[in-house]
Order: C-alpha cells, then sequence, then structure tokens
C-alpha cells in the first residue's frame, strides 16, 4: 500500500459519550475487505476552530481521509464552514448538489434551509449519497460524509471503489501470523534487537508486538508478521530460529 488512510470522526455526542461512535471499526472493515489499511483516527467535537486546524493539516499530509459528521445545516454542525477556512475559500450553493436536492424534494419547496444542505465549500465535488440523495463532498482527497452510518459507509465504500481500485490488493494475498511466546525472556524489552532485526530485514511487512497480562502477571507475549504469505514464513522461520535459540517456549497463535 502507498498510500496512508486516516478518519476523522465528529460530534459531541460521541465525545460525551452520549453515543456509540459506530464508524471507526466499520471503515476498518471496509478498508480490509480491499486489502487496505486505517492507519490513524482522530475524534473531534463540534468545535469550527479545531476542525479548520485538523483539516488544515490532514489535508497538507497528503492523507486520504474519511470525515464523518457535522455536514447538516443545525448550528451545531461546523464541518462544512471549518473546511472553507481551512482551505481559504467561501461557501456556494453547489450547482450538482442542488440538482441532487430538487430530486430528494420532488415537487417539494426547496427552502433556503434545505439549501444549507448543498451548500459546500468553493471548488469541491460532491460524493454520492444512495440513501436519500442528499450528497456529502469531497477536496484534496477528504471525504466529507454525514454522520449517520447507513449514510457514511455506501459513500465511503463509493469512495473507495471509485477512486483507489488500484491500491486493492486480493485479501488472500497477505496473511498474518504469529507465536506466543512464555518463559523469563519472553517479554517486549528482551526482544527488541530481534524485532528491529525483522523489521530491517523484511520492511515489506509488518511485525507486531502485544504482551498479555493476568494481573499484574506477564501471561504471553504476541511476536507476529503481516504481509504477503512467502515472506511472511521465511520471516517467522527466522524469529523462530532466534527464540528457540535463546531458550523461549513458544506456540503458534490460534
Amino acid at each position: 500500500m502507498t498510500r496512508t488512510f486516516g478518519a476523522i470522526i465528529i460530534g459531541d455526542e460521541i465525545l460525551s459519550g452520549k453515543r456509540q461512535d459506530k464508524h471507526f471499526a466499520k471503515i476498518a472493515e471496509l478498508l480490509g475487505a480491499r486489502g487496505l489499511r486505517l492507519s490513524w483516527v482522530e475524534y473531534l467535537g463540534d468545535d469550527r476552530q479545531r476542525l479548520a486546524a485538523t483539516f488544515k493539516r490532514t489535508m497538507a499530509a497528503g492523507d486520504v481521509v474519511f470525515s464523518c459528521g457535522g455536514i447538516g445545516n443545525t448550528p451545531d454542525d461546523h464541518t462544512r464552514q471549518a473546511v472553507a477556512a481551512a482551505l481559504g475559500v467561501g461557501l456556494q450553493l453547489h450547482p450538482e448538489g442542488f440538482e441532487e436536492l430538487k430530486v430528494r424534494f420532488a415537487n417539494e419547496e426547496i427552502t433556503a434551509e434545505r439549501k444549507l444542505l448543498v451548500t459546500f465549500p468553493e471548488d469541491v465535488e460532491i460524493v454520492p449519497n444512495p440513501f436519500n440523495r442528499i450528497p456529502g463532498f469531497r477536496v484534496n482527497e477528504h471525504y466529507f460524509v454525514p454522520g449517520f452510518p447507513q449514510m457514511a459507509h455506501p459513500m465511503i465504500e463509493w469512495a473507495l471503489d471509485t477512486f483507489y481500485k488500484d491500491l486493492c490488493q486480493p485479501v488472500a494475498a497477505r496473511v498474518e501470523k504469529a507465536f506466543l511466546l512464555t518463559g523469563p525472556n519472553a517479554y517486549e524489552s528482551a526482544l527488541l534487537d530481534l524485532m528491529e532485526k525483522i523489521v530491517a530485514a523484511y520492511p515489506d511487512l509488518r511485525l507486531f508486538s502485544l504482551p498479555s497480562l493476568v494481573g499484574k502477571e506477564r501471561k504471553h507475549l504476541e511476536l507476529g508478521v503481516e504481509g504477503t504469505p512467502e515472506r511472511v514464513e521465511q520471516a517467522m522461520a527466522e524469529i523462530r530460529s532466534e527464540i528457540e535459540r535463546r531458550g523461549i517456549t513458544w506456540v503458534w497463535r490460534p
């Protein structure tokens, strides 16, 4: 994978605990199903200045970002205005968005309040919403979608399949294997040199180490790698040889 994917999840109701986030796990699932990985996630409240500063930073970083929430037309929705501030542009009624709005509210009055739903930062493009035809928008590889999961998730899936299909790879093309290590030397500090050696020798793999505790006692250390099958087998053989040399007990992780 040559791109970094991130997520920004917005809403005071999530930070206060009134609602549980349903986006993080689903975005990770959508990426994982395409052989991609979510690299970071940020949770932000409905604070226009903080949102603007965050969008300015993430756009400068060049990441692909999915932002969920805050694009409605109520006073506590600040995402559209924050994006405009980050870009240094104004807001305008989006022509394509307005066409979608007219379909959504066919035979009904298109009020000024409804027009706000498709009043976006200048020069952005819409993200279609198959749920109710009220679109989100995209700019600088940032995709701004509603906070409602039933709307947001199909819109994110559309973005992945429309713009990043060339990055997708079969899930079977990458595997993950790990040992569960036990014994007095089965802790991360004692194995740092081995981990650094594997990372240097296999830069195409993702190494991970996850200690497990029962109370205050170490239960085991999960040590493994993720990547293409052949390279994973090679790296695991090296790890196995070295931990056996050090007298560390191991079993395959189920």
